[in-house]
């Protein structure tokens, strides 16, 4: 793992992810919602292989800290970078990203967006 992704990677928690998906789940929109949900929980499932979880774990990180390199303020781009790292965790990914994972996500979009 890079020295770049660990910084990331160290970014991450939990509660941080809740709390950014909770405050700014309307602003990022539902494809980069989905797509971080389907990413929280393939790193919850103990099927999931440590450097899949390390990947994540980065992506995610990027994804709730407050520097990066479009800030989520910007209107119309702030989250396209965080789009653009979370999609190539999911394609590094994907092998491990089950029905389960996506059901899940799903669920929780429904009770976000109706």
């Amino acid at each position: 793992m890079t020295m770049h992704a660990t910084r990331f990677s160290n970014a991450y928690s939990d509660n941080g992810f809740w709390k950014k998906a909770g405050r700014f789940a309307g602003s990022a929109g539902k494809k980069v919602m989905e797509t971080a949900l389907k990413l929280y929980y393939a790193a919850q499932d103990a099927d999931t292989p440590a450097w899949a979880k390390a990947t994540i774990f980065a992506a995610l990180g990027y994804f709730i800290s407050p520097v990066d390199a479009i800030p989520d303020i910007v209107p119309a781009a702030g989250f396209s970078d965080d789009l653009s790292v979370l999609a190539a965790a999911l394609a590094a990914t994907a092998m491990h990203i089950k029905d389960a994972h996506v059901a899940k996500a799903k669920q929780t979009l429904a009770r976000w967006f109706g």
